[in-house]
């Protein structure tokens, strides 16, 4: 992005500090200041971070406890310093698509949406190296943990159909878990006797649903299959309404007066209802990952700083996105019981301020001929 300058780059890995400078370097944007250790850069992570009054960008991901969520809504609710989940899947064309049908009223009322995070990551991700000395990230994770540990691709979407923490909120969720086979079965079946891989137990279970209710009688399905073999990829993104459908998996677009057997109609519903968003990238030509939403999500954050005002997946968002893997934990370990999904925002989300329209708002439709994307 030709406005954003990256002055400063912390990772643990030497390697990826090198190749990302040398990159930088070469795109003319100058040799970065590089450090191992974030402390350098500030004293506490992302809190430190918004109490020095930098907006603050997380990946994706959900928290070990819910007491950080609490700290992390302190600091902001102290600060007011913009915190934003980049969470990428909000911005994907078919999401977008649903947000725009949902406001025009043509699905009806929404009652039921699902998703989830369907991907056979044993080859591909959890044992890459079947010879490392460590177990790679997830793979501890699954070791460690039984929950929805990827929850918001799909949630946070949903959370934006629903208008969840702006009108609604999340109630309460049963989270339920499979038993663990496929990891174990896999580093059997494919990797040395004496990897690390072969050594260790699994926790995690292989599938994992969990039902969330709302504020206004909507509910939620989220699965995570990421353990056993599947043939592709899927979020199955999915919204139910009074008048009609919309679902990733066949790739459909459903009103109540059409056929019954339909079948991938996803280019005509495009041409008809594409987000404003969507619309005009397409005409420009996509960039960056994971069919360009990587770069508008990490646009609006940029536009956001830009503009000094607050982000369209802001602290309340993040926070409650965030949560669901240690809910979903403690439900698991109390055999499905139905568990409180706390209300971060202290009962603003029946009296929330206005919000910020523009190209990326993900709370209402906007068309905004000015911003450009590039």
């Amino acid at each position: 992005m030709n406005d954003v300058e990256l002055v400063a780059l912390c990772d643990w890995d030497d390697t990826k500090l090198a190749e990302i400078s040398t990159y930088l370097e070469e795109k003319g944007k100058g040799k970065p200041y590089t450090t191992k250790d974030y402390k350098e850069l500030l004293k506490d992570e992302s809190k430190a971070s918004m109490r020095a009054g930098k907006y603050t960008a997380l990946e994706v991901g959900c928290v070990y406890d819910i007491q950080e969520c609490h700290d992390l809504i302190q600091v902001y609710e102290e600060t007011k310093t913009p915190l934003m989940m980049l969470e990428n899947c909000c911005y994907g064309r078919r999401e977008m698509m649903a947000l725009n049908l949902v406001e025009q009223g043509l699905l009806g009322e929404v009652v039921h949406c699902k998703g989830g995070y369907m991907h056979y990551l044993n080859k591909q991700d959890m044992f890459y190296d079947p010879n490392a000395q460590y177990p790679h990230y997830r793979v501890k994770e699954y070791m460690l943990r039984n929950c929805e540990n990827y929850p918001t691709h799909e949630l946070g979407p949903i959370c934006k159909v629903l208008k969840i923490n702006r009108g609604n909120r999340m109630m309460k969720l049963t989270s339920t878990a499979s038993k663990s086979r496929g990891l174990k079965t896999y580093a059997e079946s494919h990797l040395p006797a004496d990897s690390i891989y072969n050594q260790v137990e699994y926790k995690q279970g292989d599938i994992v649903n969990t039902c969330i209710t709302c504020a206004n009688g909507e509910t939620i399905l989220l699965t995570l299959d990421t353990t056993l073999p599947r043939p592709y990829y899927s979020r199955d993104f999915t919204v139910r309404g009074t008048k009609g459908m919309y679902t990733e998996e066949r790739k459909v677009l459903y009103f109540e007066d059409m056929e019954e057997e339909v079948d991938n109609n996803e280019e005509e519903s495009f041409a008809k209802y594409d987000h404003p968003l969507h619309a005009e990238y397409t005409k420009l030509g996509e960039r960056g990952g994971h069919n360009g939403m990587d770069w508008l999500v990490c646009r609006a954050f940029v536009e956001s700083v830009k503009n000094g005002t607050n982000t369209p997946i802001d602290a309340y968002d993040t926070i409650t996105l965030m949560s669901i893997g240690a809910l979903s934990e403690m439900s698991i370990q109390k055999g499905g019981a139905p568990v409180d999904i706390p209300d971060f925002t202290k009962g603003k989300w029946m009296r929330r301020e206005p919000i910020v329209e523009g190209k990326y708002c993900l709370d209402k439709v906007c068309v905004d001929p000015n911003t450009e994307i590039y």
